[in-house]
Protein backbone atom coordinates (compact mmCIF):
# COMPACT_ATOMS: atom_id res chain seq x y z
CA UNK A 1 0.00 0.00 0.00
CA UNK A 2 2.87 2.61 1.04
CA UNK A 3 4.51 1.71 -2.44
CA UNK A 4 1.13 2.94 -4.33
CA UNK A 5 1.00 5.62 -2.67
CA UNK A 6 4.11 6.74 -2.97
CA UNK A 7 3.91 5.77 -7.03
CA UNK A 8 0.97 8.21 -6.90
CA UNK A 9 2.77 10.84 -5.17
CA UNK A 10 5.70 11.05 -7.58
CA UNK A 11 2.82 10.89 -10.31
CA UNK A 12 1.22 13.67 -9.18
CA UNK A 13 4.42 15.92 -8.47
CA UNK A 14 5.87 14.86 -12.07
CA UNK A 15 2.28 15.85 -14.01
CA UNK A 16 2.65 19.80 -11.40
CA UNK A 17 6.31 19.78 -12.93
CA UNK A 18 5.65 19.18 -16.48
CA UNK A 19 1.73 21.31 -16.19
CA UNK A 20 3.98 23.97 -15.05
CA UNK A 21 7.13 23.87 -17.22
CA UNK A 22 4.59 23.94 -20.48
CA UNK A 23 2.91 27.59 -18.83
CA UNK A 24 6.41 29.05 -17.99
CA UNK A 25 8.16 27.62 -21.06
CA UNK A 26 5.50 28.00 -23.87
CA UNK A 27 7.01 28.69 -27.33
CA UNK A 28 4.75 31.23 -29.43
CA UNK A 29 4.83 30.77 -32.89
CA UNK A 30 5.39 34.02 -35.42
CA UNK A 31 2.02 35.35 -35.84
CA UNK A 32 3.37 37.42 -38.61
CA UNK A 33 4.30 33.66 -40.38
CA UNK A 34 1.36 32.50 -39.99
CA UNK A 35 -0.21 36.06 -41.51
CA UNK A 36 1.87 35.36 -44.78
CA UNK A 37 1.24 31.35 -45.09
CA UNK A 38 -2.22 32.07 -44.89
CA UNK A 39 -1.71 34.36 -48.14
CA UNK A 40 0.23 31.75 -50.03
CA UNK A 41 -1.68 29.60 -52.37
CA UNK A 42 -0.91 25.87 -50.37
CA UNK A 43 0.38 24.29 -54.29
CA UNK A 44 3.77 23.68 -52.99
CA UNK A 45 5.18 23.94 -56.23
CA UNK A 46 8.59 25.20 -55.59
CA UNK A 47 8.57 27.74 -58.47
CA UNK A 48 9.86 30.29 -55.81
CA UNK A 49 12.77 27.84 -54.73
CA UNK A 50 11.96 27.12 -52.02
CA UNK A 51 10.08 23.22 -50.94
CA UNK A 52 6.78 24.90 -50.10
CA UNK A 53 4.64 27.86 -49.35
CA UNK A 54 5.63 27.55 -45.05
CA UNK A 55 9.90 28.09 -45.98
CA UNK A 56 8.52 30.25 -48.19
CA UNK A 57 6.91 32.35 -45.66
CA UNK A 58 9.45 31.93 -43.38
CA UNK A 59 11.87 33.33 -45.66
CA UNK A 60 9.92 36.65 -46.34
CA UNK A 61 9.02 37.05 -42.67
CA UNK A 62 13.23 37.00 -42.00
CA UNK A 63 13.33 39.32 -44.77
CA UNK A 64 15.42 36.73 -46.93
CA UNK A 65 12.91 36.67 -49.48
CA UNK A 66 10.95 38.75 -52.21
CA UNK A 67 7.29 39.01 -51.76
CA UNK A 68 7.09 38.66 -56.06
CA UNK A 69 8.06 35.15 -56.09
CA UNK A 70 5.23 33.07 -56.43
CA UNK A 71 3.86 32.38 -59.72
CA UNK A 72 0.55 30.90 -58.52
CA UNK A 73 -0.34 33.36 -55.96
CA UNK A 74 0.09 36.24 -58.94
CA UNK A 75 -0.45 39.41 -58.79
CA UNK A 76 -3.19 39.28 -56.07
CA UNK A 77 -1.04 37.12 -53.83
CA UNK A 78 2.07 40.23 -54.17
CA UNK A 79 -0.62 43.02 -53.35
CA UNK A 80 -2.16 40.49 -50.69
CA UNK A 81 1.66 40.13 -48.99
CA UNK A 82 2.56 44.05 -49.55
CA UNK A 83 -0.40 45.14 -47.57
CA UNK A 84 0.23 42.91 -44.79
CA UNK A 85 3.75 43.74 -44.62
CA UNK A 86 3.35 47.72 -45.57
CA UNK A 87 5.87 47.73 -48.78
CA UNK A 88 5.02 48.44 -52.05
CA UNK A 89 3.76 46.03 -54.41
CA UNK A 90 6.18 44.81 -56.92
CA UNK A 91 5.37 42.77 -60.27
CA UNK A 92 5.50 39.16 -60.63
CA UNK A 93 9.06 38.24 -60.61
CA UNK A 94 9.39 36.66 -64.69
CA UNK A 95 12.37 34.32 -63.33
CA UNK A 96 10.03 32.32 -61.09
CA UNK A 97 7.59 31.92 -63.43
CA UNK A 98 4.05 33.49 -64.95
CA UNK A 99 0.64 33.51 -63.59
CA UNK A 100 -1.53 30.84 -65.10
CA UNK A 101 -5.54 29.98 -64.86
CA UNK A 102 -5.88 27.47 -62.30
CA UNK A 103 -5.62 23.75 -63.62
CA UNK A 104 -5.97 20.79 -62.50
CA UNK A 105 -4.00 17.28 -63.89
CA UNK A 106 -5.94 14.65 -65.91
CA UNK A 107 -4.15 11.35 -66.55
CA UNK A 108 -5.35 9.89 -69.61
CA UNK A 109 -5.81 6.15 -68.64
CA UNK A 110 -5.39 4.27 -71.37
CA UNK A 111 -1.61 5.28 -72.09
CA UNK A 112 -0.70 5.05 -67.89
CA UNK A 113 1.55 2.12 -67.28
CA UNK A 114 1.53 2.60 -63.47
CA UNK A 115 4.93 3.74 -63.09
CA UNK A 116 4.26 5.45 -59.86
CA UNK A 117 6.51 8.30 -60.31
CA UNK A 118 3.72 11.07 -60.99
CA UNK A 119 2.56 9.59 -57.18
CA UNK A 120 6.23 10.28 -55.99
CA UNK A 121 6.22 13.99 -57.44
CA UNK A 122 3.16 15.00 -56.57
CA UNK A 123 3.47 17.36 -53.42
CA UNK A 124 0.19 16.98 -51.86
CA UNK A 125 -0.61 13.26 -52.58
CA UNK A 126 -3.73 14.01 -54.98
CA UNK A 127 -2.55 11.18 -57.41
CA UNK A 128 -4.04 7.66 -56.72
CA UNK A 129 -2.40 4.08 -57.81
CA UNK A 130 -0.30 1.57 -57.53
CA UNK A 131 2.44 -0.27 -59.23
CA UNK A 132 1.67 -1.23 -62.41
CA UNK A 133 -1.97 -0.29 -62.13
CA UNK A 134 -3.70 3.08 -63.56
CA UNK A 135 -3.57 6.19 -61.82
CA UNK A 136 -6.32 8.51 -61.13
CA UNK A 137 -6.29 12.53 -59.94
CA UNK A 138 -8.09 13.36 -56.82
CA UNK A 139 -9.08 16.65 -58.59
CA UNK A 140 -10.44 18.56 -55.11
CA UNK A 141 -6.73 18.03 -54.15
CA UNK A 142 -4.29 19.05 -57.20
CA UNK A 143 -3.24 22.25 -57.37
CA UNK A 144 -2.28 22.23 -61.25
CA UNK A 145 1.84 22.46 -59.57
CA UNK A 146 2.97 20.64 -62.80
CA UNK A 147 5.54 18.82 -61.35
CA UNK A 148 3.67 15.60 -62.11
CA UNK A 149 4.50 16.53 -65.57
CA UNK A 150 8.34 15.95 -66.34
CA UNK A 151 8.53 12.95 -64.58
CA UNK A 152 5.91 10.93 -66.60
CA UNK A 153 7.75 8.97 -69.26
CA UNK A 154 4.99 8.25 -71.86
CA UNK A 155 3.36 11.71 -71.66
CA UNK A 156 -0.17 10.47 -70.35
CA UNK A 157 -0.58 13.68 -68.15
CA UNK A 158 -2.45 17.08 -69.01
CA UNK A 159 -3.54 19.92 -67.76
CA UNK A 160 -6.97 21.39 -68.07
CA UNK A 161 -8.17 24.40 -66.53
CA UNK A 162 -10.72 23.97 -63.67
CA UNK A 163 -14.18 24.62 -65.12
CA UNK A 164 -15.99 27.26 -63.72
CA UNK A 165 -18.96 25.66 -61.87
CA UNK A 166 -21.26 27.17 -59.26
CA UNK A 167 -18.88 25.64 -56.60
CA UNK A 168 -15.40 27.44 -57.73
CA UNK A 169 -16.79 30.65 -59.34
CA UNK A 170 -15.94 33.82 -57.58
CA UNK A 171 -16.74 37.15 -57.72
CA UNK A 172 -14.16 38.90 -59.79
CA UNK A 173 -11.91 41.49 -58.34
CA UNK A 174 -12.35 45.15 -59.33
CA UNK A 175 -9.67 46.90 -61.34
CA UNK A 176 -7.54 49.46 -60.09
CA UNK A 177 -8.46 52.28 -62.85
CA UNK A 178 -6.37 55.19 -62.26
CA UNK A 179 -8.25 58.40 -63.69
Amino acid sequence: MLAILAVCTLFAVFGLVLGYSSIRFKVEGDPLLDKIDAILPQTQCGQCNYPGCRPYAQAIANGEADINQCPPGGEEGVKALADLLGVEAKPLNAVAGVEKAKAVAVIDEQKCIGCTLCIQACPVDAILGAAKHMHTVIASECTGCELCLPPCPVDCIDLEPVKESLATWQWPFPENKVH
